[in-house]
């Protein structure tokens, strides 16, 4: 019985041996070196070839231009304004315009109606300031800046500033 007993403790000794045999230990991290493949992690796959430099990302068409509209309170302030100016009520029209300025201050729309209003009121440094606002808001917006640019240069006309009015007439848009 005790060489039985030795001959099963030999086999299982055999046994746990083989078992962790197949338990190895993971091999130690090895960095590769600059410009070394790595291997693949799927046996049979084949690694992708290096690219030597990274393809440059395409460019980033500009956004689209910006156009302003005005919100619904102040369309109606400045349809109130119009038609003061139309009955001659123009510091009625200023008061009007001055509170839609209150609701969007930073519209070039209603920096162009004061602008106007500023002109036929006779107040040219007052449209050429109103002018130059809506120039620096809407500046993303074509048409503003077309607008703009016009009433800037009118405003100069009549201030007789013709070259810097010639200036703006001249500038592109």
């Amino acid at each position: 019985m005790a060489a039985r007993q030795v001959a099963l403790s030999k086999v299982a000794a055999l046994l746990l041996l083989a078992l962790l045999a197949g338990c190895g230990l993971p091999n130690p991290y090895r960095p590769t070196p600059a410009g070394a493949q790595p291997v693949p992690a799927v046996p049979g796959a084949a690694a992708a070839p290096a690219a030597s430099a990274p393809e440059p990302a395409p460019p980033v068409p500009p956004p689209p231009p910006r156009e302003y509209r005005l919100g619904p309170a102040t369309q109606s302030l400045v349809t109130q304004a119009h038609a003061q100016i139309g009955r001659g009520e123009l510091p009625g029209a200023s008061t009007t315009l001055d509170r839609a300025l209150r609701i969007e201050p930073q519209n070039p729309l209603l920096w162009l109606e004061l602008g106007r209003l500023r002109l036929t009121e006779g107040d040219p440094r007052q449209a050429e300031a109103c002018a130059r606002k809506a120039l620096a808001l809407g500046s993303a917006d074509p048409a503003v800046r077309a607008q703009a640019s016009r009433q800037l240069a009118d405003a100069l006309h009549v201030q007789h500033r013709d070259r810097e009015a010639r200036e703006v007439e001249s500038a592109p848009r």
